[in-house]
């Protein structure tokens, strides 16, 4: 069976998140006095609720995808749309998931949940139930009132991931959200996140360079090409939910995704190194 054929289906679960397109984009900044191409004729839709993993070798144009659905940038040409509505100016569909928690060292662990909340103009009864409610969650609602200085780098994250969590997010971007942590705190995180997911199911975009952490946590995965980005590889991943950290070791299935995509991912890689070996002979 070539699953690189697939096409994806719909979310079977009860939807929360919303369906997410990019038509045609193209993208382009200027390097010196010359113009760089990013993204080229970059097309994905995305359901609603769907869970999809983008990896590539670096400057493929993953990050500069998901700040045009977080509105930090806008498509040279094409368009990017969020339930059927592009996205524009003030539009607040989207939130942030990053490597680096971002946390706020002179606000507790609460105040630090309920930030978002704050500058929506949430009242203050409400902020502070929510961000209870979203501490017990994520195991934290003992260091409600702590220093956020004073917590591991593992229970800093699950902070950020209640911060993002609490304001029910229709779509969810993550550029690398759990890079920073060791190997077996980024194990742990990875479960716990898929089952807060599980039961709030916005849409979600998931930038990574580890194409395991991909398999493991998507429903699909996109292989983006070298620079100038775009998509070689849009493969269905029909793992079994709810999924864990064995299914590395002891999936046959989860092997034969790893082994396609990563032989796909080498090639794009020499190929990027080879571009920047030959834009440094052309310099």
């Amino acid at each position: 069976m070539n699953r690189l054929a697939e096409a994806p289906t719909p979310a079977t679960t009860a939807a929360r998140g919303v369906s997410v397109e990019f038509e045609h984009v193209h993208q382009s900044f200027l390097h010196g006095d010359r113009p760089v191409r990013v993204l080229d004729d970059f097309n994905l839709h995305i359901e609603p609720s769907e869970f999809v993993a983008i990896v590539g070798p670096s400057g493929c144009g993953k990050t500069t995808a998901l700040g045009m659905v977080g509105n930090l940038l806008r498509p040279r040409s094409g368009s990017v749309r969020i339930d059927g509505t592009e996205v524009t100016p003030g539009s607040n569909d989207a939130a942030f998931l990053f490597a680096r928690d971002a946390l706020l060292p002179w606000r507790s662990v609460r105040n630090n949940v309920e930030l978002g909340m704050e500058v929506r103009g949430v009242s203050k009864v409400e902020r502070r139930e929510r961000a209870d409610a979203w501490l017990r969650r994520v195991r934290l609602h003992e260091f409600a009132d702590s220093d956020v200085l004073h917590l591991s780098q593992g229970m800093r994250q699950r902070v950020a991931i209640a911060r993002t969590l609490v304001q029910s997010p229709r779509v969810l971007l993550m550029d690398e959200p759990f890079a920073a942590l060791d190997a077996q705190t980024r194990a742990i995180q990875q479960e716990e996140f898929i089952r807060l997911w599980e039961s709030e199911r916005p849409t979600v975009i998931f930038v990574t360079h580890d194409l395991e952490e991909a398999i493991l946590l998507a429903d699909r995965v996109i292989l983006m090409a070298s620079r100038p980005g775009r998509m070689v590889c849009d493969m269905k991943i029909e793992l079994e939910r709810p999924r864990q950290q064995e299914m590395r070791r002891s999936s046959d299935l989860f092997k034969s995704y790893y082994q396609e995509m990563s032989e796909r991912l080498r090639a794009e890689v020499d190929l990027a190194e080879q571009s920047m070996m030959d834009e440094s002979q052309d310099a």
